[in-house]
């Protein structure tokens, strides 16, 4: 059936469950292929994988999973994330050295470097800073300064932009610690997110990082990212980083996320980080259940555990994952790719799931049998 829709000129609605058409019409689907074709190149074939496929192209592969009815019909079709031809991870480095902007790339085993470029190189790193806010939190628990059960009402002044849902919820809505971790990690929810820097407070976060003073809540970084707020921003970034927090008080507008959607945006409001410094706080806060609901781009069959927290807008990319795998190594994967132009999203996250892929644990050869 896959290779049916690869390589027909057209996607036939009777091939499909009227349960499947009613979420995704045949030409949609029929998009979706010719987009892999011109990403990836030719079809080429597919194998199985366990229990799904790889659907193979000139350019890469694409993992999937078909579920047909007793009468043969799709009722089940799910594309995951391309992913790089499997090749050495030395070759894989390359290509991330060739992309255009700063690229930063460590692979640890555990706890030794496996593999690096720029590995101390601090750069923009997105929501990968909410590990941060996470560390400081666990630290907090520990020393029974704050509760995983504490709850939390959410006040109008932290509602930020998506990503999440929280802006959305009614001011004074209560939501445990827990809870709020758990959407920060897995849904990048900005608003759990500055509802968590208010409660474990900036002081304890730019004690662990100094480099990002003042430790800005992501409502203050889109308020300073604003094309409105020129004058704020050039004012904040003139200003020396212990004086700027008080500029932060100052009332202006929001900015709307359609303001993303133009290109790069102050790109030196950020929250900077290098690459070991984030294998280091993953390594802190894996053992966490909020960190291992969102797998990000490990398939959860090859791993024993996984712990992913990611981070993206225009000019930035980073993927931060710890594995263990079933052969019991620790690793961690953590990659950031800065650039004052687009990034092709698509290919970063091709060759990080390449690197992730070269890490797994490679099936044990069955012995030959012995002929009597």
């Amino acid at each position: 059936m896959l290779t049916r829709l690869f390589t027909s000129s057209v996607v036939l609605a009777n091939w499909f469950t009227p349960s499947f058409l009613s979420q995704v019409a045949a030409p949609q689907v029929q998009t979706i292929i010719s987009n892999m074709k011109q990403q990836l190149g030719p079809y080429q074939g597919v194998r199985e994988d366990g229990t799904g496929f790889v659907v193979v192209f000139e350019k890469g592969i694409v993992p999937t999973r078909l579920v047909l009815n007793q009468q043969g019909l799709i009722s089940g079709l799910l594309f995951q994330a391309p992913r790089a031809h499997p090749k050495p991870s030395q070759d894989l480095t390359s290509a991330f050295k060739a992309l255009p902007g700063k690229v930063s790339v460590l692979v640890l085993e555990n706890g030794t470097p496996k593999l690096s470029h720029n590995p101390d190189q601090p750069l923009a790193v997105g929501s990968a800073f909410k590990l941060a806010v996470l560390n400081v939190l666990k630290t907090q628990i520990a020393a029974k300064q704050q509760s995983w059960d504490a709850v939390v009402k959410l006040q109008p002044q932290l509602k930020s932009l998506p990503s999440g849902f929280l802006h959305t919820w009614p001011a004074k809505s209560s939501l445990t610690v827990y809870s709020l971790a758990a959407l920060m990690i897995s849904q990048s929810d900005n608003t759990a997110t500055d509802h968590l820097i208010q409660l474990v407070g900036k002081p304890a976060l730019e004690k662990l990082s100094p480099r990002n003073t003042p430790f800005l809540m992501t409502r203050e970084a889109f308020v300073l990212k604003n094309p409105k707020n020129v004058s704020l921003r050039d004012r904040f970034l003139a200003t020396e980083a212990k004086q700027r927090q008080a500029l932060l008080s100052e009332s202006a507008p929001l900015s709307s996320v359609t303001d993303f959607e133009s290109g790069v945006l102050s790109p030196e409001i950020e929250w900077f980080y290098t690459t070991t410094e984030l294998c280091q706080l993953m390594a802190n806060v894996a053992d966490l259940p909020v960190t291992q609901i969102n797998p990000g781009l490990a398939r959860p069959q090859d791993w024993q555990t996984i712990s992913f927290k990611g981070g993206s807008e225009p000019g930035v990319l980073n993927f931060t994952t710890q594995l263990q795998s079933k052969d019991g190594k620790t690793y961690c994967v953590s990659a950031t790719w800065n650039n004052n132009q687009p990034l092709e999203e698509a290919k970063f996250t091709a060759l990080y799931s390449g690197l992730i892929d070269s890490l797994k644990s490679k099936p044990k050869a069955k012995p030959a049998a012995i002929p009597n």
